[in-house]
């Protein structure tokens, strides 16, 4: 057998798998939704792309939220943080009916930044300890407490980031927040 003719017998071989792979461009990977979608996708600014897992169901809202990295505005109503002249800026998304997800939020400037994300269950948009999911960068197990800042610390590029957060949900006997299941 010549090389030309064990290249193609080689090629014919492969065909099936590589169309049972699927496609390897960027068009393969996960959607970007969100309405700062445009920023991941052109990455020509500041912004994170942000792979949620972990959620206990397909419904609701997901959100993403990005304060200034200090103590004192993790978490604090954006009413007061935009009051005070501080960042903050928060980003919405039906939760997709299936396949992967992923997020972007657009940040000002490189630099860092603590993120925060919820999964909305009930549209209401206000968080609901009962049934809300929330996640953090470091994927700790946040338990008990309110998060910290330390475990939500992002460090965003003049590029494009990225993050994978595991939402964690209310449970167990002694209720605490944890990964589905752990």
């Amino acid at each position: 057998m010549d090389r030309v003719t064990a290249l193609a017998t080689l090629k014919a071989a492969l065909l099936p798998l590589l169309l049972l792979l699927g496609p390897t461009t960027p068009a393969a990977a996960a959607r970007v939704i969100g309405s700062d979608a445009a920023a991941c996708v052109q990455r020509d600014q500041p912004a994170l792309e942000v792979s949620i897992t972990g959620l206990k169901d397909r419904t609701g809202n997901l959100k993403l939220e990005l304060f200034p990295a200090r103590e004192e505005d993790f978490l604090k109503d954006d009413r007061d943080l935009t009051a005070q002249g501080r960042f903050f800026h928060r980003v919405l998304a039906p939760t997709p009916a299936n396949g992967a997800i992923t997020m972007c939020i657009r940040a000002p400037a490189p630099g860092r930044y603590a993120l925060f994300v919820t999964h909305d269950r009930d549209n209401k948009n206000k968080f609901n300890v009962w049934t809300d999911g929330a996640g953090i960068a470091s994927n700790q197990r946040i338990g008990r407490s309110r998060p910290k800042l330390s475990q939500s610390i992002v460090n965003i590029p003049r590029g494009v980031g990225r993050v994978t957060i595991q939402i964690q949900y209310l449970r167990g006997l002694i209720p605490s927040f944890g990964p589905v299941g752990d």
